[in-house]
């Protein structure tokens, strides 16, 4: 696979929900269509720490480790005989508005940047963090999302909605043209641990919308943390409009 970006995506914080699949359809890639697990329709907000960041196998000064919070639901597209199970994004927060710029401009990704901010407490042996707290500003209020994991970090069982979520290795993008930029991300199985609380507060329709945005009112389906690891980003290729 050829490189684009190198990472370590640390203490990822997924909050999944269910969702009408009428809210996701007309956001769906060209060449993609909806997947879904145990018959349900699933957006999740997912916080997490970017580091070591490389693009193109150079590091950025001042840029090389910095938070992120992305909305991204699941699509898949058959290959032949191979299914590609997907991430597809509404809406990515950064801090650095050059993080912001570069993924538009490569990837068209629905990057946003604001202030942001996390707070990691009662980190265990393995490094992994088992409180954290990802927040972010957009207008006068700082929102943000914050989970208490509980028990011991286990890999996703084969078939579980921890697997669904988190065991996702291909990307797609939808692009001003109606094209669709499909690119392969690359990492080992994560551990997850399971969560004993977790909220999400403040203005999220100031980001999302306010058809989005309600969905937050409840609480999440499913919630946990993942420890994470090492990453590799291809390079975006094109489907042709007829994939």
């Amino acid at each position: 696979m050829a490189t684009f970006l190198t990472a370590e995506w640390r203490a990822l914080a997924m909050l999944n929900y269910h969702v009408d699949p009428g809210v996701l359809q007309p956001l769906v890639p060209h060449g993609t269509e909806l997947d879904t697990f145990a018959g349900q329709t699933f957006v999740s907000l997912v916080g997490f720490l970017f580091a070591n960041t490389r693009v193109l196998g150079v590091p950025i000064p001042a840029h090389r480790t910095f938070e992120e919070v992305n909305l991204r639901f699941y699509v898949r597209r058959r290959v032949g005989s191979e299914t590609r199970r997907a991430v597809t994004f509404i809406k990515e927060l950064v801090p650095r508005p050059l993080i912001a710029t570069v993924a538009r401009l490569a990837y068209n990704e629905p990057y946003q940047s604001a202030p942001m901010r996390h707070t990691f407490d009662h980190v265990d042996e393995t490094g992994t963090p088992r409180s954290v707290r990802y927040e972010w500003r957009v207008g006068p209020e700082w929102s943000g999302l914050q989970l208490e994991a509980t028990g011991v970090g286990t890999e996703p069982r084969t078939g579980s909605e921890e697997e669904f979520i988190t065991e996702h290795y291909w990307g797609y993008t939808r692009q001003r043209d109606g094209a669709t930029v499909e690119y392969r991300v690359e990492h080992p199985r994560w551990r997850v641990w399971g969560a004993s609380s977790s909220r999400v507060f403040g203005d999220l329709a100031a980001v999302y919308g306010e058809t989005l945005g309600s969905i937050f009112s409840k609480p999440p389906t499913s919630a946990f943390i993942a420890d994470g690891s090492p990453v590799r980003v291809g390079w975006p290729a094109r489907l042709p409009l007829k994939a």
